[in-house]
């Protein structure tokens, strides 16, 4: 095994990227686990177990008597059909399907509370099954101002709210550089459930997660949208350039009824990783903070 010291900063950060990709969210316990003693106990736990298996079920060939024959569930016994069908996987729903369904759920949403709710509840996208949270709008509904990040990272996943961690530290700083913070915005991401190792999400699960996002805007009624990170921008623009080429410009998205104004950003993960782009997301908020005083929705 190679020691960390014997790394070059660049190895250990290609390291680092590697196990981030994978996956990977904690490198080290809070504290030291004897991995043999916990080993030792659980087969000593195990040995019960089979033991009675043993028991219950002879070798091959050994038949049974009357008195040791397990009993025959009953009704009384027999588990009810929700009972089984929870106990057992979950069956694959076919995309389409899965889209119609959140459309209307999406639809009968009269509120953003009722969505919220409903979304919750919604299980027909498997990346509901991965992620420990759903992540959905919060902040100030009545603000007109709305920021959309990408997708939940591992750290909104564990604190159950967007741009958490040390991205949603710098993001916080960004905000009040231009006099606003999260509490007096609406903020929220494309896609509710973060993807296992933070991969992309595929095409058919952002098919499923749009009627989501749409009708929170379409609730919501902003005047002005940032939006954070490549995969945001091109979502909502519809093209595949990256943030570099999409950035800085206003542009309109259509959601429902309404036409809104909107412009993309770096995201702070970018930023933290790529700091010298920091001037770039700079003239970005610049641009966002005028609109936003123009549109009578921030002071002067």
């Amino acid at each position: 095994m190679i020691s960390a010291n014997d790394l070059s900063p660049a190895e250990l950060a290609a390291l680092l990227h590697f196990h981030a990709d994978a996956g990977v969210e904690w490198l080290l316990e809070e504290e030291a686990i004897d991995r043999f003693a916990e080993f030792e106990a659980m087969k000593a736990a195990r040995r019960p177990a089979a033991a009675q298996a043993q028991q219950q079920h002879p070798a091959a060939g050994e038949r049974p008597l009357p008195s040791q024959a397990p009993p025959r569930p009953n009704a009384a016994t027999r588990p009810a059909p929700a009972e089984r069908a929870a106990s057992g996987p979950q069956p694959a729903i076919p995309d389409g399907e899965a889209v119609q369904q959140a459309r209307f759920v999406a639809e009968t949403a009269r509120s953003l509370v009722e969505l919220k709710t409903a979304i919750e509840a919604f299980s027909s996208c498997n990346l509901k099954h991965s992620a420990r949270s759903t992540i959905f709008a919060s902040g100030d509904a009545e603000s007109g101002i709305m920021v959309i990040g990408s997708a939940p990272s591992a750290e909104d996943d564990r604190e159950g709210m967007p741009f958490s961690g040390k991205s949603g530290q710098l993001f916080d700083k960004m905000l009040t550089a231009i006099g606003l913070n999260r509490s007096a915005i609406l903020l929220t991401q494309v896609i509710p459930w973060r993807p296992p190792g933070n991969r992309a999400p595929s095409a058919a699960e952002m098919d499923i997660c749009r009627p989501f996002i749409e009708r929170q805007i379409a609730l919501a009624e902003p005047k002005a949208i940032l939006l954070l990170g490549n995969f945001s921008a091109r979502f909502f623009f519809g093209e595949n350039d990256t943030i570099h080429g999409l950035r800085g410009r206003w542009k309109e998205i259509a959601v429902a009824d309404c036409v809104i104004p909107a412009i993309a950003s770096l995201h702070p993960q970018d930023l933290l990783t790529a700091p010298v782009n920091k001037r770039l997301a700079w003239n970005d908020l610049l641009a966002f903070q005028a609109k936003l005083k123009s549109l009578s929705l921030l002071r002067n």
